[in-house]
C-alpha cells in the first residue's frame, strides 16, 4: 500500500513540480519585479531599515492583533524550520552543490513575491467576530478578484488544511526527535533498542505545549514568536559562522562548485547527478519549502499585525526571504559543504547530513547545541503553520472549526514523534505545490494593484 502511494505521489509531484511549475513561478517572480522596478533592489536598504529597525521595538498590539514585529516573527517561525536544515542538506545530496545557486535565483525573485503577498494581505483582509484579522491568498482572492475566482479561495484553504498536517508538523516533530536522539546517543544516555518509548515520550510532551501555546490564541502565539525566533537564529548563526571561519581556506573552492555545479553538476558530483533541470528543480522546490514565497502562508501570519500600511509591512517580506535563504540557507549549505564528511550525491539525505557537518567541526558535544537550534527551529514552524492551518479551516468552516482544529493538530506530534516520515517529506513537498498555484493565479491577476501600491512607495 506505501509502495502504490509512494509511486503516485512520485507522478504527481513530477508534474507538480515539473517544468510548467519552475516556468509560472519564476514567471510570475519575473512579472512582479518587472512590473514593480526590482523593488526588492530598489528599496532593499529601505527594508532592512524598516525590518531590523523594528527589533526593538516593542509597541503593544491591539486586542485581535499582533505587533507588526510579532507577525513577521511568527512567519519567520513558519519559514526558519527544518527546511532550512534538512531541506538544504536533501536539496543538495539529490541535486548536487548547485542546488544552492538556484535556490538563490528563486529568494531573488521571491523577495518581490513575498512583498507582494505580504501587502495584499493587509489591504484585503478582514476581522472575524473575535475582531481578529485574518487574511491571507484566499482573502485576497476573494476580495480581490470577482466572484468568478472564488473557487480558487477555496481550493488554497483546503490544500493548507491538508499541508499544515504534515509540512508544518510531523515532519517537524519528527525532525526533533532526530536531534534529540542524536544528542542523547552521543552521551550514551539512551540507545536504539528503546527509540520508540523515548520518541513517544517527547511526543506526547511537544503536543503539550504545541496545545498550551496555540490554544492561548493569537496573542500568545506572537509573544511566543518574537522571543523563540531571534535566538534560535543567533544561535544558529553563530554556531555556522564558526564552522565557516574553521574552514576558511576552503571556502573559495565550495563557492567554484555551487557555481559549477549549478549549470554542470555532473562535473562537480562524480556523475551521481548528471541533470541540469535536476538541480535547479531541487533548488527551487526545496527554497521555496523553506522560505514559502509563492506559497503565500507567511501573509496569513502578516495578515495580524497591527498596522494600517500594507507597503510598510509589505517590507518585512523582503527581509524574511533574504534572511530565510540568503543568510541561513546558505550557511547551511556551507557547514555541509565544508564540513559534512562523504556526501553521497544522489541519495536521499536530511538533517543528519547538517548534524554532521557540525560534529565533524566541534566534536561530538556540538550536538547538544544543534539538538537545541533544531528544536527551536521546528517547534517555531509548528507555532507558525498551526496559525495558517486555523486561518483555513475558520475560512472554510467559521470560527467554531479553529479549536478543535487545534487539538487535532496537537496530536499529529505524537505521530511524528514515533512514525518514519520519509513519505511524508515528499507528500508534503507536493501538497506544498498545490497551494501554489491558486496563489500564483490570483498574484498574477493581481500584479497590476502590486505595480501601484510599489509606485507610491515613499
Amino acid at each position: 500500500m506505501l509502495e502504490k502511494i509512494a509511486s503516485i505521489n512520485a507522478v504527481v509531484n513530477a508534474f507538480i513540480w515539473g517544468v510548467p511549475a519552475m516556468v509560472c513561478i519564476i514567471g510570475v517572480g519575473l512579472l512582479l519585479s518587472v512590473k514593480t522596478n526590482f523593488v526588492q533592489v530598489r528599496k532593499f536598504g529601505l527594508a532592512m531599515k524598516n525590518t531590523l529597525g523594528k527589533i526593538f521595538d516593542r509597541k503593544q498590539a491591539k486586542d485581535g492583533s499582533m505587533s507588526p514585529f510579532q507577525a513577521v516573527c511568527t512567519a519567520l517561525a513558519g519559514t526558519v524550520g527544518t527546511g532550512n536544515i534538512a531541506g538544504v542538506a536533501g536539496a543538495i545530496a539529490l541535486g548536487g552543490p548547485g542546488a544552492i545557486f538556484w535556490m538563490w535565483c528563486s529568494a531573488f525573485l521571491g523577495m518581490c513575491t513575498k512583498f507582494a503577498e505580504v501587502t495584499l494581505a493587509i489591504h484585503f483582509r478582514e476581522k472575524n467576530s473575535n475582531g481578529e484579522y485574518v487574511g491571507g491568498p484566499m482573502y485576497y482572492i476573494k476580495n480581490g478578484l470577482s466572484k468568478n475566482w472564488y473557487f480558487l479561495a477555496v481550493l488554497y484553504a483546503i490544500f493548507g488544511v491538508l499541508t499544515v498536517f504534515g509540512t508544518g508538523n510531523a515532519t517537524q516533530v519528527n525532525t526533533i526527535v532526530t536531534s534529540i536522539n542524536s544528542a542523547l546517543k552521543n552521551y550514551h544516555i539512551i540507545d536504539s533498542t528503546n527509540n520508540f518509548t523515548s520518541n513517544l515520550i517527547f511526543g506526547i510532551f511537544i503536543a503539550a505545549l504545541v496545545a498550551m501555546v496555540l490554544l492561548g490564541g493569537i496573542k500568545r502565539i506572537g509573544q511566543v514568536s518574537e522571543r523563540l525566533v531571534p535566538f534560535m537564529a543567533v544561535l544558529y548563526v553563530i554556531l555556522a559562522c564558526g564552522v565557516i571561519l574553521l574552514n576558511i581556506k576552503s571556502v573559495p573552492g565550495v563557492l567554484a562548485s555551487v557555481f559549477s555545479g549549478a549549470f554542470s553538476p555532473k562535473a562537480v558530483t562524480g556523475g551521481a547527478v548528471g541533470s541540469m533541470f535536476l538541480c535547479m528543480k531541487k533548488g527551487i522546490s526545496r527554497g521555496i519549502f523553506s522560505n514559502e514565497a509563492g506559497l503565500g502562508t507567511g501573509s496569513i501570519a502578516h495578515a495580524c499585525a497591527d498596522t494600517d500600511n500594507a507597503v510598510h509591512q509589505g517590507m518585512f517580506g523582503i527581509f524574511e526571504v533574504f534572511m530565510d535563504t540568503i543568510v541561513i540557507c546558505t550557511l547551511t549549505g556551507l557547514v555541509i559543504l565544508l564540513a559534512a564528511p562523504g556526501i553521497s550525491y544522489g541519495q536521499a539525505a536530511g538533517a543528519e547530513l547538517t548534524i554532521s557537518g557540525f560534529t565533524a567541526t566541534y566534536g561530538s558535544w556540538v550536538s547538544v547545541f544543534t539538538a537545541v537550534a533544531m528544536c527551536c527551529f521546528a517547534f517555531s514552524t509548528i507555532i507558525g503553520w498551526g496559525l495558517y492551518g486555523s486561518r483555513c479551516i475558520e475560512f472554510l468552516g467559521g470560527e467554531k472549526c479553529v479549536r478543535p482544529f487545534f487539538v487535532v493538530y496537537s496530536f499529529v506530534s505524537i505521530i511524528g514523534a514515533t512514525l518514519n516520515l520519509g513519505l511524508l517529506w515528499d507528500i508534503a513537498e507536493t501538497f506544498n505545490g498545490f497551494m501554489v498555484v491558486p496563489n500564483l493565479i490570483a498574484l498574477f491577476l493581481l500584479s497590476g494593484q502590486i505595480k501601484q501600491f510599489a509606485s507610491d512607495m515613499k
